[in-house]
């Protein structure tokens, strides 16, 4: 790691007040150019443990960049991952408070509930299939409180930006239409998103390393040198299939998954 244990700890209470005052920070890989992948996802876990310590409870797990575009993009040959936290979780059809965020995007992605403790190093496709009690549709909110472009250098966000910023989660809302796990092919479930009733994207969860569960396991093994695993009533978002829907004051998202039921949130 090329951060000492102060800079990381600085950061992420920069973090925390970016949230709080909505106004971005200067991107983390300008401050500290020798940033590595270990650094991002200790200032995660800092700005998670001063959450923690203010009353909030770990509620599940993100996945993001789990499309090979987006890897390409960003020079990574991984995904990502944050942590879901209870008061990030909106009801299906609910309001979204705008004044909670700086810059909101949504995405539509299938959400694994566990039933069972998953566990890395090993785990399969299948260990994930078996652990889980339910999937269902999902929104996730994303947000960012670090500047997407530099204003001074002009460049854009790096990975060890994006981990910091706990993945750039900020909200998740689930459908109403849970499904067993092995009672569909999920590669082919599918999502129309709209916007204000305009169809903005489409996407099938096969976009999510070929199968979403695949995600899921890829989660379990990452985290399992930390001693960590996927524990029973967690909530696992498995990454997007679609590229983020920009939003504003005003805007109602809808995510139709057709047999599968729909899920949507207006901001208010």
């Amino acid at each position: 790691m090329a951060l000492s244990n102060d800079d990381i700890q600085a950061c992420a209470r920069r973090l925390h007040q970016a949230e709080k005052t909505r106004v971005q920070i200067r991107q983390l890989s300008q401050d500290f150019p020798a940033i590595t992948i270990a650094d991002a996802y200790a200032i995660q876990k800092a700005w998670v443990d001063i959450k923690i310590a203010e009353g909030r409870m770990v509620k599940g797990h993100k996945i993001g960049l789990t499309s090979k575009a987006m890897q390409s993009a960003l020079n990574i040959d991984e995904p990502d991952s944050g942590v879901l936290l209870d008061d990030m979780f909106f009801a299906d059809g609910g309001i979204i408070p705008p004044e909670r965020f700086i810059a909101t995007r949504v995405e539509a992605e299938l959400a694994f509930v566990m039933n069972k403790r998953l566990e890395g190093p090993d785990c399969t496709l299948f260990d994930v299939l078996n652990a889980t009690d339910f999937v269902v549709p999902a929104l996730e909110i994303l947000d960012t409180r670090i500047e997407r472009v530099d204003p001074a250098t002009k460049a854009t966000r790096k990975i060890y930006d994006t981990i910091a910023d706990n993945a750039a989660n900020a909200g998740i809302v689930l459908g109403g239409r849970p499904i067993r796990p092995l009672d569909a092919d999920l590669r082919w479930i599918g999502a129309l998103c709209f916007r204000n009733g305009q169809l903005e994207e489409t996407g099938l969860a096969a976009g999510v390393l070929n199968h979403p569960a695949t995600a899921v396991a890829w989660l379990a093994n990452k985290i399992a040198p930390l001693g960590l695993a996927l524990e029973p009533g967690q909530i696992v978002l498995a990454g997007s299939f679609i590229r983020p829907i920009e939003t504003r004051k005003g805007d109602t998202i809808q995510a139709d998954y057709g047999a599968y039921g729909s899920v949507s949130c207006y901001f208010a």
